[in-house]
């Protein structure tokens, strides 16, 4: 009897590993971003989808807790495609108010030795506008996260004006909205984690949030994205700020500064922030402190250096409900979603079935 052999996305990724990467990095990106906006009706058929238990955090029914970290869409333009990888929720962005071109190529390096990345993009996108008509477009029905930022030449002082902007643009298309103070590659938005600046934006998005909830009835969560580089003391200060403005989730982390871990390797010594398996252990150290502090009353979303299952595995023992993934998928494909979906989804052996972990 004839059988059908049924073509893996896996089975794509490693024909066209080796060709993306003899690529410019971010040459390879784009080309990455054009194929999966073209081609999720053959993903859907190709990639098959793990069952798992659906959780509800922030309100939001998640169909699974693995999803896309912000960065690799930044202007949501193949939603429908990495969705059909088997995400249980993608995030988009950062978008700023206005369109911008990031810093001067080039930007983005891998460092294979470590399986890193160091990028200094800079938030180059399209405008929060043409990420509006993508989402549209493409007309998603899962969870979509939509991560926003400032404009690199907004003045400090003004920076809650960018956020406010583009949270009123959004809210419509968003089941949560990421406010991003911690990237590394936009000058001084760090000093926005501190705490006078953060209790005076956390202020303001809030307030704005109740109004937006009462003009589309509709509450969309709010979720802060903080660097992987703070003091013991900010993380507390921080935890105690997102307690006291009631937010209602947090993401551990963003990329780091430090280069530790690949400081002797070619590209090592770029400027800008460093994903993938360097930032591991930093970034479960952030998720494990802030928990400490805050245990269920903020949900924590775990990402930096999610390289397999074990690693996912790690962020939710450490206190995460949701975990997302970025530099794995690069160097690893389709096959990082399937191993941490079998990881997290599986039950246990030490752990009933009826555990709130898994309903």
């Amino acid at each position: 009897m004839a059988t059908t052999f049924i073509p893996d996305a896996r089975m794509f990724y490693c024909l066209a590993r080796p060709l993306l990467f003899a690529l410019d990095p971010e040459t390879a990106h784009e080309l990455t971003i054009q194929g999966l906006s073209r081609a999720d009706g053959l993903l859907s058929w190709v990639m098959p989808q793990r069952p798992c238990a659906a959780r509800r955090v922030m309100g939001i029914e998640f169909p699974n807790p693995l999803g896309l970290a912000a960065g690799l869409d930044k202007n949501g333009e193949a939603i429908a495609g990495l969705a059909a990888l088997g995400f249980g929720f993608i995030e988009i962005g950062t978008v700023t108010p206005r369109p911008q071109a990031g810093n001067p190529r080039p930007r983005l390096f891998r460092i294979p030795e470590a399986q890193a990345i160091i990028n200094r993009m800079g938030f180059n996108n399209q405008g929060v506008d043409a990420l509006i008509e993508n989402v549209k477009h493409a007309r998603f029905r899962g969870v979509l996260g939509i991560n926003i930022g400032k404009n690199f030449d907004t003045p400090m002082e003004r920076a809650a004006d960018d956020y406010l902007l583009c949270l009123r643009k959004v809210y419509a298309h968003a089941s949560y909205v990421t406010v991003n103070v911690s990237s590394p590659n936009t000058r001084n938005l760090r000093e926005l984690q501190e705490s006078e600046a953060l209790d005076a934006l956390l202020i303001r998005l809030k307030t704005e949030q109740a109004r937006l909830a009462d003009e589309h009835g509709r509450y969309v969560p709010l979720v802060i994205k903080i660097a992987p580089d703070l003091t013991p003391e900010q993380l507390v200060a921080i935890a105690d700020r997102l307690l006291a403005h009631r937010i209602d989730g947090v993401i551990a982390t963003n990329t780091t500064v430090s280069r530790e871990g690949v400081s002797h390797l070619p590209h090592g010594q770029e400027s800008g922030g460093l994903s993938g398996a360097p930032l591991r252990e930093k970034s479960t150290a952030v998720i494990r402190a802030l928990y400490a502090q805050l245990q269920d009353a903020v949900p924590i979303i775990g990402v930096g250096g999610i390289m397999n299952g074990a690693d996912a595995l790690e962020k939710i023992e450490a206190g995460a409900s949701l975990v997302q993934v970025y530099t794995g998928l690069v160097y690893r494909g389709p096959d990082l979603i399937r191993e941490v979906l079998k990881t997290l989804c599986a039950p246990p052996p030490n752990r009933r079935r009826d555990d709130p972990f898994l309903s």
